[in-house]
């Protein structure tokens, strides 16, 4: 069994790695907020255990062992995260913290449980993929909201950037999961997209805003 500490780590080597599946040690300790010595101490007891495929002056990298144990703590906090949601009425920008805390928990029949009662959901309240109960995560091909052309008409899919602030400032816009929009402008020198949605008309978003939607054409 894994420790807290432990989980917290293969999480985020699994979120923040490249294309090619590594990471570097600094990046890690950036992410996690914590100093290197710290980190390369976690690093060492994480490749003892075969979780992490670990060289000196080499990026690290997760082992299929370690990939699965992180996939299957990510499921356990994106079903937390759908569960609160669906069945006790959270907004999507509410469950972020609870969920850290629910996927330490070590009972599958627990979990198990809120998946069937969900209806054995495929993505959480943000649009990510819910990994399976083998930890594989079954990657939706999505189009930023940046990339649409004008006269596009798209549906939102998902977000890649699920902090408190954000999710806020979405609510604000009346902009959720589910919700038809059509591209009606993007301004080449700064990447701000008009769209039209609801009973909003023009409204601007910036590319900062448009990069982290993704999306889904509607024919």
């Amino acid at each position: 069994m894994n420790t807290y500490a432990e989980e917290n780590y293969l999480k985020a080597l699994f979120n923040i790695s490249n294309e090619n599946g590594e990471v570097t040690v600094q990046e890690l300790s950036i992410e996690l907020k914590i100093k290197m010595p710290s980190v390369n101490s976690m690093i060492k007891r994480l490749a003892e255990k075969k979780l992490v495929l670990y060289e000196s002056y080499k990026p690290l990298k997760l082992s299929e062992k370690g990939k699965k144990a992180a996939g299957l703590i990510i499921r356990k906090h994106r079903l937390t995260e759908m569960y609160l949601v669906e069945k006790m009425g959270f907004g999507w920008e509410q469950v972020h913290e609870i969920a850290e805390q629910v996927e330490h928990l070590q009972s599958p029949v627990f979990f198990d449980k809120m998946d069937e009662l969900l209806g054995f959901p495929n993505i959480d309240p943000h649009g990510s993929p819910i990994p399976d109960k083998n930890g594989k995560i079954h990657w939706l091909e999505f189009k930023k909201l940046s990339d649409c052309k004008p006269g596009d008409k798209i549906k939102l899919a998902a977000v890649t950037h699920s902090s408190e602030d954000f999710l806020k400032f979405l609510n604000a816009k009346g902009l959720h999961l589910g919700l038809i929009v059509k591209v009606i402008s993007t301004e080449i020198f700064d990447g701000t997209v008009t769209v039209s949605y609801a009973k909003k008309n023009n409204e601007m978003l910036s590319k900062m805003v448009a990069e982290k939607l993704l999306t889904e054409k509607i024919v």
